[in-house]
């Protein structure tokens, strides 16, 4: 079979510290209760496996279930799909941290771009993960598209490296694999890019391995936790606040707030304003150095367009067109609006600039995230 063709041990790019983990696997054999969680997108919610308990995070959730039969083990899955690590800090804390996570996955390497600014980004998740007062343990888990093998992971293993977070990869195990002609893309993907059942349980057999490298080695070392060394970036996002309706009252002028109770954190169109008349406006003022905007772009078309302005700047303003050009269904969209302001106060207005007769859905501003 195609998954007896790995060698799970070339994905781990990174060793790491293995401190807080061992700390977490002692913790857990002497029956003391834990929670693992898995923080990510499509592929960690489990898009295109055949059941939730088939996807990769769960299928490692019932590895440390089985490790350590004598204890409870809780299970988070805060994947999102079509999430970045920029939202991935901004949600953290509700999503991930507040359930008192002992280990978490993070998984964003085919989410975020392969650049400067998801470097930064990235550093400020890690940051306020590792800095978090329960102390979790973290592995970096790096995805891979299956048709180019691109992903982030030179910006994420850098901070893996920094911060001596353990990593593990798809590209030298699966990817490999598909490359060189030993598995074909579709025993594994309809899509280049979200696993199967098959390619989901690939990824948890190297993710697997780890853990079970680090559990035989439980005993053998006395490693100390490493403290968090100074950033590497100009960490303007390791604090992020995502203001919504149920924290924060805007001056409104034709928007209306969205009451539908959020039952579920995919359940993603929840907690903010709608609009539809040309003209109707939103103004924040919130607080930080970096200002960012999440909106909804629709595949059921046409759908208005509307423009952010930051402090006032219009020559400046950016358009949030609320139409998607993809098919798979509608998209949280962030767009960055202003990086690296002096910190403070900011103020960001957002009008509807272009509306038509038969618009089907109407503009829905889900959140404005102030991060520093």
């Amino acid at each position: 079979m195609a998954d007896k063709l790995i060698d799970n041990h070339l994905g781990i790019v990174n060793c790491g510290n293995w401190y807080r983990i061992k700390k977490v696997m002692r913790k857990a054999k002497s029956g003391e209760p834990i929670t693992v969680g898995f923080l990510g997108g499509s592929i960690t919610q489990g898009c295109l496996s055949s059941t939730p308990e088939t996807c990769y995070a769960y299928l490692v959730y019932e590895w440390w279930k089985k490790q350590f039969p004598d204890t409870s083990v809780t299970y988070v899955n805060a994947g999102i799909g079509g999430t970045t690590s920029q939202f991935g800090v901004a949600r953290a804390d509700s999503d991930l941290l507040s359930h008192h996570i002992d280990f978490s996955v993070v998984e964003f390497s085919v989410n975020d771009d392969d650049n400067a600014h998801f470097l930064e980004t990235y550093e400020g998740l890690i940051r306020h993960l590792y800095s978090d007062e329960g102390k979790p343990a973290l592995l970096i888990v790096n995805s891979v598209r299956y048709d180019d093998g691109c992903n982030a992971q030179a910006q994420h293993n850098h901070i893996g490296e920094v911060y001596q977070i353990p990593c593990v990869s798809m590209k030298p195990t699966i990817y490999a694999k598909v490359a060189d002609g030993s598995i074909t893309n579709r025993e594994i993907t309809q899509d280049d890019l979200h696993p199967n059942d098959l390619g989901h349980q690939m990824m948890a057999d190297v993710i697997i391995h780890f853990l079970e490298l680090v559990y035989a080695n439980l005993e053998h070392e006395r490693e100390q936790d490493n403290d968090m060394p100074a950033p590497i970036t100009q960490n303007a996002y390791e604090h992020s606040t995502r203001w919504q309706n149920n924290n924060y009252d805007p001056v409104t002028d034709g928007f209306v707030r969205d009451d539908t109770p959020q039952n579920d954190i995919r359940e993603i169109f929840r907690k903010g304003w709608t609009a539809s008349e040309k003209g109707a406006n939103i103004t924040f003022e919130v607080e930080g150095s970096c200002l960012a905007v999440q909106y909804r772009k629709s595949v059921v078309q046409p759908a208005p367009i509307a423009k952010a302005i930051v402090d006032g700047d219009e020559e400046h303003a950016m358009i949030l067109d609320g139409n998607f050009e993809e098919t798979w269904g509608d998209s949280l969209h962030l767009d960055t609006l202003a990086e690296h302001l002096p910190y403070g106060k900011h103020t960001v207005r957002i009008e509807l600039v272009e509306t038509h007769e038969n618009d089907k859905v109407p503009f829905y501003l889900v959140s404005v995230i102030a991060s520093h």
